[in-house]
């Protein structure tokens, strides 16, 4: 993650403007259509580059085994050029799936040189979820099952992907569970020693929080930054936690009038090259489809960019935004655009101006999803080749899927960026 000190940048986003354009489109390659039997349907996957040039990542639902309906999920490795090959098949032991089903997020390559993730389901609880390694050889081992304490103190079904703090440890987020059964933060070593750091909503009225489904990010400052997708105002929160968990909520959503700041975020933040986090909203916004804003450490909350229903921009952003080396901001929605499908968009902030301008914003569609790559949860990755490298959920050409919208894709977008 990225680890800047603050500037001044954000001093001028009050007054910031945004231009919106259409730019030529950018060079835009499927690499793989999943068929079911080699994964389906990736959720709200990173993939991640190791160090033999691969990218890795996960599918939530598809694969060889049929103790699932529709699959159990699969792991899977690239090539650049689309090679795939299935590392692993979830629930290939049919005995309650205690290695975890559906993964929902992506894995992390971790300093320790093994890949951690997690699952939404399966484990030695009732199916409430698990947290795995894998080898680089890809072979997989349950390291924790969540609802392992009583009431489901620790939480339950973990949305999102883990992050290695600089401790080592790693921490994430489970959807339910803890407390009020509204969502937890928790830390695990890489060996599976747990701790749940703070339960959602034991603040009245859920003034903290419920329901976080984002993962997290470290700041420069060494404290972990987050989102919830409900509660606050009712719309979500911004939050930041220590790794010993005391937690500030930073922003409550729907705080201006008609949520016109945004509401429902699903993707996390990120801490850019200028020390403020970037994100976006699901919905909320003067279009009612979601929002792209910059919030300092301090709570100082800027809407950018409103997303509409229809607009050939796209809607309803759902990933992590990722800033290319151009200094932009990139990301994908998961609606509208030219068929309705989605896009992938680029937020190009503003050159510092003559002191008597007003700075803009320019954000571009650079490519519209359709029937042959439809509905993009995921973030976009950028490789070490400069390119970005992303997922769909549904779409491709395999004749088993079309019935279902499709299983899902992997693609490359060429930005022209530095390596």
């Amino acid at each position: 993650m990225t680890r800047p000190r603050l500037s001044r940048v954000l001093l001028l986003v009050a007054c910031f403007c945004v231009a919106v354009v259409y730019s030529r489109a950018q060079t835009f390659t499927t690499l793989l259509t999943f068929s079911g039997e080699n994964g389906a349907n990736p959720k709200s996957v990173t993939l991640v580059q190791a160090s033999d040039g691969s990218l890795y990542g996960t599918t939530s639902a598809g694969g060889s085994t049929a103790n699932c309906s529709g699959g159990c999920g699969t792991i899977f490795r690239i090539s650049l050029d689309g090679k795939l090959t299935t590392l692993h098949n979830f629930c290939e032991q049919p005995s309650d799936c205690t290695e975890g089903t559906g993964p929902q997020a992506g894995l992390i390559l971790a300093k320790d040189g093994n890949f951690y993730g997690t699952t939404v389901g399966g484990g030695s609880h009732n199916g409430n979820g698990t947290i795995f390694k894998m080898t680089p050889t890809g072979e997989v081992s349950t390291i924790y099952s969540f609802c392992a304490m009583q009431n489901c103190t620790d939480g339950y079904s973990p949305y999102a992907a883990l992050v290695q703090g600089a401790d080592g440890n790693l921490y994430g987020t489970t959807s339910g569970g803890g407390i009020k059964d509204s969502g937890t933060v928790f830390k695990i070593t890489p060996a599976g020693d747990f701790t749940t750091l703070y339960s959602f909503c034991t603040k009245p009225d859920c003034a903290d929080g419920s329901d976080p489904i984002a993962e997290l990010t470290q700041g420069a400052d060494g404290s972990l930054y987050g989102m919830t997708s409900q509660g606050g105002k009712g719309s979500g929160t911004i939050y930041r936690i220590t790794s010993s968990g005391a937690l500030t909520t930073i922003y409550a959503f729907c705080s201006k009038a008609q949520c016109a700041d945004g509401s429902n975020p699903k993707g996390g933040l990120i801490q850019a090259s200028d020390g403020s986090f970037y994100g976006t909203t699901f919905s909320g916004g003067s279009g009612n489809q979601g929002t792209f804003f910059a919030v300092t450490a301090q709570g100082a909350l800027t809407t950018i960019f409103s997303f509409c229903t229809g607009c050939a921009i796209g809607s309803s952003p759902y990933s992590t935004l990722v800033q290319g080396t151009d200094g932009s901001f990139y990301g994908t929605a998961y609606y509208s655009g030219a068929t309705g499908q989605g896009t992938a968009f680029k937020a190009t902030p503003p050159s510092k101006p003559p002191s008597k301008l007003r700075p803009t914003w320019k954000v571009t569609a650079v490519h519209s999803f359709d029937g042959s790559d439809a509905y993009p949860i995921s973030a976009l990755a950028r490789a070490a080749d400069g390119n970005f490298y992303g997922t769909t959920y549904n779409g491709g050409s395999s004749p088993k899927c079309l019935n279902s919208g499709g299983c899902g894709t992997v693609f490359r977008l060429s930005a022209a960026l530095s390596r």
